[in-house]
């Protein structure tokens, strides 16, 4: 009889894992409703029992789902400041990266996770969702000569909010067209202030010149 390898069953449990959290999301994005196991297992094209490996009830997958998004999220935007030249273009790209969000399928199923998961469950994994976005833009801002970096901080994201209530309130992605909406008036409010270089229509593109700070 064959030796089973540790490793390659190891691949496989994540490689389905990865396929009932991928299920999970999707099914909350489309309903706006905590899935069933079965439900999961049907989209991920996996047995109900199998599903029961990693999730033993509707509470469980829905934290399993928290645990895993939250951070991808946050990471997704770390990871756009962190290819920006200049601290400017950082905070720019921060912006972007949350209209992105906020304008996207990952808005439908944070809407569908604020509805159905417990808010005990939520309230940690949030928090640490905020502190992990914050910090990068701060920093940005103190690099970029800022001197209140805090209640800046709060003002870019006081304006992304205003910008993106339309969006968050679609039951849809938003298109390019809505998303350009959205950011030209912010790159023309901040773009002065980051230093973005301008393109040929006037306004302030992603590419940073340098601080003007």
């Amino acid at each position: 009889m064959p030796r089973i390898n540790a490793a390659t069953v190891a691949e496989h449990r994540a490689r389905q894992r990865r396929a009932v959290l991928d299920a999970a999301r999707d099914l909350l994005a489309e309903t706006g409703q905590a899935p069933s196991l079965a439900d999961v297992g049907a989209r991920a094209g996996l047995a109900r029992s199998s599903v029961y490996e990693y999730a033993r009830s509707r509470d469980d997958l829905l934290a399993a789902v928290v645990a895993d998004v939250l951070p991808s999220w946050a990471q997704r935007i770390q990871d756009a400041m962190a290819q920006a030249p200049t601290p400017g273009a950082r905070v720019w790209a921060y912006v972007e990266a949350n209209v992105a969000f906020f304008a996207g399928d990952e808005q439908r199923v944070a809407r569908a996770l604020g509805s159905v998961v417990d808010p005990a469950v939520l309230s940690g994994p949030m928090q640490e969702f905020h502190a992990a976005l914050q910090e990068p833009l701060r920093a940005a801002l103190r690099e970029h000569g800022e001197p209140e970096p805090d209640a800046v901080a709060d003002v870019v994201d006081a304006m992304i909010l205003s910008a993106t209530k339309s969006a968050r309130a679609r039951q849809r992605p938003s298109d390019p067209a809505e998303r350009t909406a959205i950011l030209d008036p912010l790159r023309r409010l901040l773009g002065p202030y980051l230093g973005l270089a301008r393109d040929r229509s006037g306004c302030s593109s992603p590419a940073a010149e340098g601080s003007t700070q």
